[in-house]
């Protein structure tokens, strides 16, 4: 068991998690088609966290020509060059998964806005 646990912590990236549900970010994802490598990059809101440890995922949603697209990335994948954090979304549960019965404004979320302590 003991193995497995450092197999896995040696593959896992470190500083991958600095995303919450609810947040908007952009998804740095390399493609391979044939013999050429790109970046593409998918840019939504992070809807749920699933799993923990190596096998972590998350799932981002967005609306591409005004159809919901969602995908699941794997936090720890070597695929995913980075994860940049467009802007911090204030929520108050685990799983989003109502945004998808939502449209128009009732389906944005709230803006968190953290108060400088002087």
């Amino acid at each position: 068991m003991d193995v497995i646990k450092a197999l896995e912590a040696e593959q896992m990236k470190d500083n991958a998690e600095n995303f919450n549900v609810g947040d908007t970010v952009k998804v740095f994802f390399k493609i391979i088609e044939g013999t050429t490598e790109r970046v593409q990059v998918f840019e939504g809101l992070v809807i749920a966290k699933n799993n923990s440890g190596i096998r972590r995922t998350f799932i981002v949603r967005k609306i591409s020509y005004g159809v919901g697209v969602e995908r699941i990335f794997p936090l720890h994948s070597p695929r995913i060059e980075q994860t940049v954090v467009v802007r911090k979304g204030r929520v108050r549960r685990a799983k989003l998964y109502y945004i998808r019965d939502r449209v128009g404004k009732s389906a944005k979320v709230k803006e968190l806005i953290r108060h400088k302590v002087k």
